[in-house]
C-alpha cells in the first residue's frame, strides 16, 4: 500500500515526458533528462513520481501508442528501483507495459483501466473528467458539480473494489472539465469526498499544481498568471486540501508540498472533517 506507515499526507511528484504539457512540456522529453528529473524528487522526498508521456490538458493532441510507450519506459525502467511510480495513461496497453517495468499504480484520467490495475495487483486512481482534452472545456454544465462529481469518483471506486483492485484513489480532477468557480466549489468540498472515500476504502488525490484557475484567483481580475508564478497559489490549495483529510497531491514542486505535509502531519486534519 502506498506510503504505508507515513505519518503525513503523500507527495506524487509530476514527471510528464511530453513537449506539450501545459507547465514543463518539453523540458524532460528525452529519457536521460526525465531520469535524471524522476531521481531529482526522489531525493527531495517525493512518495511518487508519477510519469506521463501524453498531455491530458485542455487542447492536447492524442499521442500513437507506440510513442507513448517510447517516451515512458525507459523512464520507469531506471526510476522504479530507486522509489515508486506510477503511470499517466488511459491506454490499456501502455499502462499493462507500464506496470511490468515496475510502475505500482496507475493515474488514470479516463477512469476506465480499473482492471488492468487488478489484474497487476496495482494501484489505481480513478479521475474525474468528461470528454477528452480536445473537448473537455465545453463540457462544464453541473447542476451541482460536488454531487455530480463525488458520484462519480465513488461509484469508479465501489466498482474497482469489487473487480479486486486493493489500493483505489480518487481525484475530483480540478482544473479537467470544470470552471474556475467549480474548481473552488469542489475544493471546499473535498473534505466531504474524504469522508466518503474512506467508508468504501479509498483514499483521495488532489492535483491543483500551477492549474489556468489559480492563474485567474491569483490575478484578482487582473491579467491572469502564466504558470511558474503559480507556486503560491499551488501552495495554499494543497495545503488546503491536506488540511481537509485529502492523503496525497500530485504537484510539480516536491520541495514545498512536502515541507506543507509535513506541518499539516503535525497538526492533523482541520474542521473539513
Amino acid at each position: 500500500m502506498t506510503g504505508e506507515g507515513v505519518d503525513r499526507p503523500l507527495v506524487m511528484g509530476v514527471l510528464n515526458v511530453t513537449p506539450d504539457s501545459f507547465f514543463d512540456g518539453g523540458r524532460y522529453l528525452t529519457a536521460e533528462a526525465a531520469i535524471v528529473r524522476g531521481q531529482a524528487m526522489f531525493e527531495q522526498g517525493a512518495d511518487v513520481v508519477d510519469v506521463g508521456g501524453e498531455s491530458s490538458r485542455p487542447g492536447a493532441r492524442p499521442v500513437e501508442e507506440a510513442e507513448e510507450l517510447r517516451r515512458v519506459l525507459p523512464v520507469l525502467e531506471a526510476r522504479a528501483s530507486i522509489g515508486p511510480v506510477s503511470i499517466d495513461t488511459v491506454k490499456p496497453a501502455v499502462a499493462r507495459a507500464a506496470l511490468a517495468a515496475g510502475a505500482g499504480i496507475v493515474n488514470d484520467v479516463s477512469g476506465t483501466l480499473a482492471g488492468v490495475a487488478a489484474e497487476s495487483g496495482a494501484g489505481w486512481v480513478a479521475m474525474h473528467s468528461r470528454g477528452t482534452p480536445a473537448d473537455m472545456q465545453a463540457r462544464v454544465h453541473y447542476d451541482d458539480v460536488v454531487a455530480e462529481v463525488h458520484a462519480h469518483v465513488l461509484d469508479l471506486a465501489r466498482r474497482a473494489r469489487s473487480a479486486g483492485v486493493g489500493e483505489v484513489w480518487v481525484d475530483p480532477g480540478i482544473g479537467f472539465a470544470k470552471t474556475a468557480a467549480h474548481n473552488l466549489t469542489l475544493l471546499a468540498h473535498v473534505g466531504e469526498l474524504v469522508e466518503a472515500a474512506e467508508r468504501i476504502g479509498a483514499r483521495v488525490l488532489v492535483g491543483t499544481s500551477n492549474t489556468s484557475f489559480l492563474g485567474h484567483v491569483g490575478a484578482a481580475g487582473g491579467e491572469p498568471l502564466p504558470a511558474e508564478e503559480r507556486l503560491e497559489g499551488t501552495i495554499a490549495s494543497s495545503t488546503w486540501a491536506m488540511a481537509r483529510g485529502v492523503q496525497m497531491v500530485r504537484v510539480h514542486d516536491v520541495v514545498s508540498a512536502l515541507h506543507a505535509a509535513r506541518l499539516v502531519g503535525r497538526a492533523g486534519p482541520g474542521p473539513g472533517r
